[in-house]
């Protein structure tokens, strides 16, 4: 048994050969012509001199064709590097060199960046170019269009055996630092990502057959996934639904008025979205516009903060549809789940039920007790990645052996209640210490976007000559009506404790974060360092 992506994947084909697959707007693909496509540009991957294990980049947004080929690159038993579309030359450069990538497959808008690192990339041999409607010149560097590419090759599958220590590859750049390659076996990811575990049970998925089969024999369930790809939840959505024989909506642009003409057109069953920066502008959206969302029933969101107060607004818009949160990292998998109804008191977040293989560590290395308050680190053993590509220290500093056991600890914080619930605080690394107290943003940016006023913000420790560092906010506001300090101040204390709340607020259009909705804490601490606040607490007041 391989328990394989791409075996997984075609077991489907087989079952339902006819069934939607992919839809973006007004085209569609079924599960065969899915195949037919993926084999053509696998036998051209291969033809080109691609091998079991060698590293092919995909720089595309979100297609019919990116899907395809995800799907051949793992067909052909290479490995995927996911390219994030809106990196620099320099960052193109090192995700491509740093993966040792031999063949490079984007969307013809990029060409001009490709073309200008390519010289510096002497591994990469093959380079296939996906049309985009635009007609930026291509064909200096030997590009293969992609059209091309699949009408010279065979549309039969005609590939060896696969093998679930094929490698998957997960170039992750967290909120600092230079994207790192997380190295996972196909079969432990498709464990704890893909559905082979059963996430309530915790049962393992002994049958490969089995999702397919299930997903066969029941009513078609459509997701649409927001984010891009190169975010990992956003593939595994569309896996997911490509290993059960659902549907998979997908689009390279959003927009929040957009997002519910498109759920009302595809009838769309699942919604995934990362956090605030997609649900606010999707709630104010829904809450301006009159749409269709009685086949809505399930909107899960992960990797960034879903603040209380915009769960609430989903809520009372949408009292038949169950949020959800989803907590893990690409070190770590699924970790955990909140489920969150009309009926669910909301207050800091997120608030989790975690697996049986996820603990919270306190320093001595025993997990914490539950209702102690005390803070942890979030730990999780069992499946696990190899480890990153290329990177000793990191690999030792994530992936631990306590007390005998080897854990991810990727540097999430959190608590335990007394019930065993999982409240999520956030990263350790731009946890802020003021005056001997660890402020984590999360919770901070999730008060401060309870005023009616404000649109989105990012919160980052500024020196202090009292307290060490104090707490700040770059907010963006709504309708460029500025809010002042005070009534930010209290809205702020009526969720968080005092020595919590900002100390200062600089304003701005919008927070800037990255194309997977991640917060981009180097910028906002930018803004604080290159003029003076728009407003500050007196300076003679405490901290409290």
């Amino acid at each position: 048994m391989a328990l394989n992506i791409a075996d997984l994947i075609e077991h489907c084909v087989d079952l339902v050969p006819d069934r939607i697959a992919i839809e973006s707007g007004d085209r569609a693909c079924t599960y065969a012509e899915m195949d037919e496509r993926a084999n053509r540009l696998a036998h051209h991957l291969i033809a080109e001199g691609v091998r079991p294990g060698d590293r092919v980049g995909l720089y595309s947004r979100n297609t019919i064709e990116c899907i395809v080929a995800m799907i051949a690159i793992f067909k052909a038993r290479a490995v995927m590097v996911n390219v994030n579309y809106r990196y620099v030359e320099k960052e193109l450069t090192h995700i491509l060199d740093d993966s040792d990538a031999v063949a490079l497959i984007y969307e013809r808008q990029y060409s001009d960046k490709v073309a200008a690192i390519l010289p510096g990339l002497p591994l990469i041999a093959a380079t296939v170019v996906i049309e985009d409607g635009t007609d930026t010149p291509y064909g200096t560097h030997g590009a293969v269009r992609y059209d091309d590419a699949l009408a010279a090759q065979p549309g039969g599958r005609s590939f060896g055996e696969r093998s679930g220590d094929d490698l998957y590859f997960l170039y992750t750049g967290g909120t600092t630092g230079m994207p790192k390659g997380v190295m996972w076996r196909q079969e432990d990811v498709w464990r704890v990502l893909g559905g082979g575990i059963n996430f309530v049970t915790g049962e393992y998925v002994a049958d490969e057959w089995q999702l397919a089969q299930e997903g066969a024999g029941n009513p078609q369930m459509v997701r649409y996934p927001i984010p891009p790809f190169i975010h990992g939840g956003s593939q595994w959505a569309v896996f997911q639904s490509l290993f059960t024989a659902g549907k998979a909506v997908v689009y390279p642009e959003f927009d929040g008025d957009v997002a519910w003409r498109i759920i009302e057109k595809h009838g769309v069953n699942v919604l995934f979205i990362v956090g605030d920066a997609m649900a606010r502008p999707m709630i104010d959206g829904l809450l301006s516009g009159d749409y269709d969302t009685s086949t809505l029933y399930a909107i899960a969101s992960s990797a960034a903060l879903f603040s209380p107060s915009v769960k609430r607004q989903y809520l009372d818009a949408l009292p038949n549809t169950v949020l959800t949160d989803s907590i893990g990292s690409s070190e770590t998998g699924f970790s955990g789940m909140g489920l969150i109804t009309k009926d669910t008191e909301l207050d800091a977040g997120p608030r989790v039920k975690i697996d049986d293989s996820t603990q919270v560590l306190g320093e001595d290395g025993d997990p914490v007790e539950p209702g102690s308050g005390q803070v942890g680190l979030l730990a999780r053993c069992g499946i696990l990645p190899i480890g990153y590509h290329k990177d000793e220290a990191k690999s030792a500093k994530t992936f631990r052996t306590i007390k005998g056991v080897r854990y991810s600890i990727p540097g999430d914080y959190a608590t335990v209640d007394a019930d065993g619930t999982v409240t999520m605080l956030g990263r350790g690394s731009v946890s802020i210490n003021t005056g001997g107290e660890k402020v984590f943003p999360e919770e901070v940016e999730g008060a401060v976007k309870s005023h009616p006023g404000v649109f989105d913000a990012l919160v980052v420790g500024i020196p202090d000559d009292r307290m060490g560092s104090a707490v700040a906010a770059v907010v963006a506001v709504r309708d460029d009506a500025v809010p002042s300090f005070e009534s930010v101040d209290s809205a702020v204390r009526e969720h968080i404790a005092g020595y919590k709340t900002p100390r200062a607020l600089w304003f701005v259009d919008e927070i800037k974060r990255s194309p997977a909705g991640k917060p981009d804490y180097k910028w906002a601490r930018s803004v604080t360092e290159s003029r003076p606040a728009d407003a500050r607490k007196a300076a003679a007041a405490s901290n409290s």
